[in-house]
This record gives structure tokens, C-alpha cells and sequence, in this order.
């Protein structure tokens, strides 16, 4: 019967049907064909307890967060800050993609999201100053991975929900990493800079550079007030959330004036279409895990496992192995809720600390959004940024290597992520 609804689960995928229909269409299948219809009468519970946690109230906070921040100016003006530091150098607008990624990552914290805003934003200008479109779009959605790692991070909250970890000590883990990947992206840039001769724009005066300064300040507040009050235990992560949405708000409608109130009913209509796709797809995926869990696969996984090596080492090489692969053909939601419930067991066992192994699971979810041939962000760049995916495919390549090797770095340096935690006592 296992064999079976493996077969539909892989089949429903390659038709086409969207993830979240897939998990809950072949839960259903299997509880009528291995005879236990009877537990479709929990079902609706369990879709209801998968989201009955207020840890996840972070989310739509945040993505509230994003919009107001997109309508209020406060994106621009980052973007904008970024070409006034460092638009001048060869390849100073690829410089640029990667600062302004590491901005909007503390404030979006979704790497979809953000490859599609920053898109339609950097793409065409890369363009009109020379650049490749493939290559343009292929920096875009390669440096926008660190969205989910730089805090506020969608993904790390739903892991910490999912595992019982704390969501702030994953937000501190996740600094160092993002910092790690913005210098591997640089340097990257660098080099086919002086390989292809980038081209590079004029040096912006002092007067500018100060007023860009001056300018972008208050954008800088929402997510210095989430990393400091987080700190200070001013509140949890969850209530950071609420912050940043009255300080988005704030700033973008009384300092930069161009957040109109005719403006928030679409954003508020964006915000809840976000979050209704995004908790659907947990709600789901829970009673997926259900399923899994009845027939026992993380027990068959995890006796699996230990019966290869009792090595920490080698089992952290298998599971980036298997998530890599697991992240060409699964969302990075849905698949980071269906194996976090498995996993966990055998990080326990291995004894690799939770927050860790957080971020490990997390940046390797994330780099499967620019895995063919199911990376979602590829489809969502090709289609905005209006590149073939072929080629999309093609200019990713070197960036798709560079995360991999970083992947393994921190890893295998595990004071990269648990060295402020640690220090902050979290």
C-alpha cells in the first residue's frame, strides 16, 4: 500500500497539481485504500491543530510587514542606498542586487517573495547598463536565498514551531550564515567582473552619499527594533512581528508620505491571499506527517540511519545529500513540515543541537528554490524577469555550486550559526 501512494504522490506532482492538494489528496487515498477510512473522522482536527500554534501568528505579521514596506517606499530606498555605496566599482549594480537581498531579507524573509520584488526592480536596470539579462536574473534569485536566513525568517519559524526550538535563538543563529553567503556572492561577482568587464556607473558625490544616509534611516528601524528588542527580551519573536507592522506603517505613511490609505486595502488583500497559501499548505502537510507517522517511516529512517554510521559526520553528509535532492522536486514549506518530524528523532540521537541543524535544514530548503527541475523561484524569475528557463538554468549554475559549498562550510563550522546564540545565552 506504501507503494501505492508513493506512486500517486509522485505521479500528482508530475501532472502539475499544485503541493498543497498533492499532500492532502494522497493522505486520502491511503486511508481508504490500506482500510482505515475510520481516521478521516480526525482529519479535521488534525488540519486544525497543524495551525493551532501561535508561534505561527509570526507569519502573516510579517508578510504585512513586507507589503507595508513595499508600499510605504522603504524598499526603494534601500535599493537606492545600495547603488549610492557601491553602484561606482566594476559590477557595482551586481554589487548592489546582493546589499540590497541582505536589506530585504530582514524584512521579508521569504525568498520567493523577494526574488519576485527584486526582479521586476533590478533586472531591467541591470540590463540597461550592459549586463546580461540571464545573468541578471540568475544573481537576483541566487542572492535572494538569504532572505529565509538573515532574521525575520518565515522558515525559521515554522521549524522552530515544528521542533520546540527557540525562534529567536534561530533569528541570531542565522546572521553569521546570511553574512557568509553575501561575502561568497561578492567575491563570485568579482571575479566574472574581471573575467567579463562588468561595467560600473559613476561615483556618487559625498552630498549624496550623506543624503542617502540620512534617507534610509528610518527604513533601517524595523529591523533594528526586531534584532534588539529580540535581544533584549523586550518580546518573543512573535510579538516582533506586530512591532515591525506598526513601525512599517509608521515610517512609510508619516516619514516617507507615500503610504496611501487607498493603498492598504490591496495591501491587506495581498497579505491575507500570502498567508492563506502559506498556512493551507501547513495545515495539509500535517496531516501528511500524520500519515507518516502512523505507518512509522521516521522510526524505519532513523533505524536506517543508524545502522550506516553512528558518525554525527557522516549522517550530516547524508541528510544535506537527501535534502538537496528532496529540494529539486518539494516546496521548501511542505518539505521542511513533512521531514522536520523525522529528523528530529536522529538529531537527538547524533546529539547535533536543534538551532544548528535549524539553519542547516533551512539553507538547504532554500537552495532548492534555484534547483531544477522543480525550484520554484527559477519558474517565478524566468516569468518575471522574462528569461527562458534553459538559460535561467544555465547562468545559476556557478551561484547554485557557491550556496552548496557554503552549505557544507557551515555545516561542518558550527560556530558559524551558534556562536551569537550562545553568547546571547539563547
Amino acid at each position: 500500500m506504501t507503494i501505492i501512494v508513493v506512486l500517486l504522490f509522485i505521479l500528482f506532482l508530475l501532472i502539475g497539481i499544485p503541493i498543497s492538494l498533492v499532500l492532502g489528496m494522497t493522505t486520502v487515498v491511503y486511508f481508504f485504500t490500506a482500510g482505515n477510512a475510520v481516521l478521516m473522522d480526525s482529519a479535521p482536527q488534525r488540519l486544525f491543530s497543524g495551525l493551532d500554534n501561535f508561534g505561527l501568528l509570526a507569519i502573516p505579521l510579517f508578510m504585512l510587514t513586507g507589503e507595508l514596506m513595499n508600499g510605504g517606499g522603504i524598499t526603494s530606498r534601500l535599493v537606492v542606498f545600495a547603488r549610492v555605496l557601491v553602484g561606482h566599482v566594476r559590477g557595482g549594480l551586481a554589487y548592489v542586487t546582493v546589499i540590497a537581498n541582505m536589506f530585504l531579507a530582514s524584512i521579508l524573509g521569504s525568498a520567493n517573495a523577494q526574488a519576485a520584488m527584486m526582479s521586476k526592480v533590478m533586472v531591467p536596470e541591470m540590463e540597461k547598463e550592459g549586463y546580461k539579462r540571464e545573468f541578471s536574473a540568475a544573481l537576483t534569485l541566487a542572492s535572494s536565498i538569504v532572505a529565509p536566513i538573515i532574521p525575520p525568517s518565515m522558515i525559521f519559524i515554522i521549524y522552530g514551531t515544528l521542533s520546540s526550538t527557540s525562534i529567536g535563538g534561530l533569528f541570531m543563529a542565522g546572521i553569521i550564515p546570511g553574512i557568509i553567503f553575501a561575502i561568497g556572492f561578492t567575491m563570485l561577482i568579482a571575479y566574472l567582473g574581471y573575467k567579463y568587464k562588468f561595467p560600473r556607473s559613476e561615483r556618487s558625490s559625498a552630498r549624496i552619499i550623506w543624503r542617502s544616509s540620512i534617507n534610509v534611516l528610518p527604513a533601517m528601524l524595523v529591523p533594528l527594533i526586531i534584532t534588539v528588542g529580540i535581544l533584549t527580551g523586550a518580546f518573543t519573536a512573535t510579538e516582533s512581528a506586530a512591532v515591525a507592522c506598526l513601525v512599517a506603517f509608521i515610517v512609510g505613511k508619516f516619514f516617507y508620505k507615500e503610504l496611501d490609505w487607498r493603498k492598504l486595502p490591496d495591501i491587506l488583500i495581498n497579505t491575507v491571499i500570502s498567508t492563506a497559501t502559506v498556512t493551507f499548505l501547513i495545515a495539509m502537510a500535517n496531516i501528511f506527517g500524520w500519515m507518516i507517522a502512523f505507518e512509522q517511516i521516521p522510526q524505519l529512517i532513523a533505524n536506517s540511519m543508524l545502522s550506516i554510521s553512528n558518525s554525527p559526520f557522516v549522517f550530516l553528509f547524508l541528510v544535506n545529500i537527501f535534502l538537496l535532492l528532496i529540494g529539486t522536486i518539494l516546496d521548501g514549506i511542505a518539505a521542511l513540515i513533512i521531514l522536520v518530524p523525522v529528523l528530529m528523532p536522529l538529531v537527538t540521537a547524533f546529539q547535533i543541537d536543534p538551532i544548528h541543524f535549524g539553519v542547516i535544514i533551512c539553507i538547504n530548503l532554500t537552495i532548492g528554490l534555484l534547483t531544477p527541475p522543480v525550484g520554484t523561484g527559477l519558474f517565478i524569475v524566468s516569468s518575471i524577469a522574462e528569461v527562458r528557463f534553459e538559460k535561467l538554468v544555465k547562468a545559476t549554475m556557478p551561484m547554485l555550486l557557491l550556496g552548496i559549498v557554503i552549505l557544507f562550510i557551515i555545516t561542518y563550522w558550527e560556530s558559524t550559526t551558534l556562536l551569537i546564540p550562545r553568547w546571547l545565552g539563547l
